[in-house]
């Protein structure tokens, strides 16, 4: 029953909620979502790679023998024999992870999140890659922290600009492998010198690896967290192996600090989805994923040889763009006097989309950058969708 002729509130938010901003990704995804429109702005995997009759018999065998514990509260850090897994298969001959440095979360965004409860402070410095992932800038920045942008060139990021700009930083935040939104991947050189630097001045190291599997050819390039993982936070997911909707992630740290995050977690959502865990358990446990990451594999680096060379063909002189080696994103960067928002409002005109690079920059944007996603769009489509955008470049040059 509605009481009659009460006051309405008048909402006086925090001033930790009046500067959120919603994701410049999600509003365009409302425009794209017209079945007329060739979307490359989504960071979506392609729906193809989703193994539907495999995860729904295993929602079936878990409710079916085990559903009272699936369907009950967990803990906080996680289904065990799911921990147990992950620690296996991250552990190599010379750094063995244990499931106790492992906890499951909501998706490595809500890592992100808890990162920054427990490590950050307003005004505390954190060292991010330019560009950046739009995500992990949202994460942060509600606690109110000081960006520092570190310098990228094609083979990642530049060590020597940590060295001199990350005096007293409180984490550096990385995507090593076919980065988002760039599709750049950190040179093992690189790798072992940022490492090395990050351990030297006592700088936290956050590696976000949801798309390390996805590599085209060869073996994944060695983690970070191998090589320190006592000074390394570690962020996976079955987002981009498996299906988003699942919500599904993991990260790994020093017990220590895994410690402070699981207790973060229970003031946040007391634990994961116990059914969820368990399903994914056993979708993986007897070796789904060797068979089905290869696919996945095979589909991507198809899709982005399509997207390459329909880019070749349509795209003038004055463009330049990333040759990526994995994962789902290519990055491109225009002439100085071509921004990128006002060319999509142009491609958005004729029903193409894309994502403009200014919200990817932590500090000073380039505004005449762009990223495109190629796994979602059929071959058809992404040349149909190219030439278009080469078209309104053109006639901007």
């Amino acid at each position: 029953m509605s009481l009659p002729n009460l006051k309405p509130i008048d909402w006086k938010f925090s001033e930790r909620a009046e500067q959120l901003q919603s994701s410049a990704i999600r509003e365009i995804l409302k425009v794209t979502m017209r079945p007329e429109v060739i979307s490359f702005a989504g960071g979506l995997p392609s729906p193809e790679t989703f193994p539907v009759d495999r995860m729904r018999a295993a929602f079936d065998k878990v409710l079916a023998e085990n559903g009272k514990t699936a369907l009950q509260y967990g803990t906080t850090d996680g289904y065990a024999p799911l921990r147990e897994f992950i620690a296996k298969s991250l552990s190599t001959a010379d750094c063995t992870i244990t499931a106790d440095q492992i906890m499951m979360v909501s998706g490595s965004q809500q890592g992100l999140d808890l990162i920054a409860k427990v490590l950050v402070d307003e005004g505390s410095k954190i060292l991010v890659e330019t560009p950046s992932y739009l995500g992990a800038l949202q994460a942060f920045s509600v606690y109110r922290p000081e960006f520092v942008s570190i310098e990228m060139d094609d083979d990642g990021v530049v060590p020597a600009s940590v060295a001199a700009k990350g005096e007293g930083a409180k984490l550096f935040y990385a995507l090593p492998n076919f980065q988002n939104p760039t599709g750049r991947t950190l040179s093992v050189e690189r790798r072992q010198e940022l490492v090395e630097i990050c351990a030297r001045m006592g700088i936290p190291l956050i590696e976000d690896n949801p798309y390390g599997d996805l590599c085209y050819s060869g073996e994944p390039l060695p983690k970070l967290l191998n090589m320190n993982p006592n000074g390394v936070i570690y962020l996976g997911s079955f987002s981009k192996i498996l299906t988003p909707g699942i919500r599904l992630g993991y990260m790994v740290a020093p017990v220590p600090l895994i410690r402070k995050l699981e207790q973060a977690k229970q003031a946040t959502d007391l634990h994961t989805s116990t059914l969820t865990q368990m399903a994914v358990y056993e979708v993986i446990k007897d070796g789904f994923l060797d068979e089905h990451i290869p696919s996945i594999r095979r589909f991507y680096s198809a899709q982005c040889d399509v997207m390459l060379a329909a880019m070749k063909t349509h795209f003038p002189e004055g463009v330049s763009w990333t040759r990526p080696i994995g994962g789902m994103f290519i990055w491109v960067t225009l002439p100085k006097h071509i921004h990128s928002k006002e060319l999509l409002d142009a491609a958005i005109a004729q029903n193409v989309a894309f994502v403009p690079g200014g919200p990817f920059y932590a500090n000073e944007a380039e505004t005449n950058t762009f990223r495109l996603s190629f796994v979602t769009v059929s071959p058809e489509r992404i040349n149909e969708g190219i030439e278009k955008i080469g078209k309104l470049i053109k006639a901007r040059i």
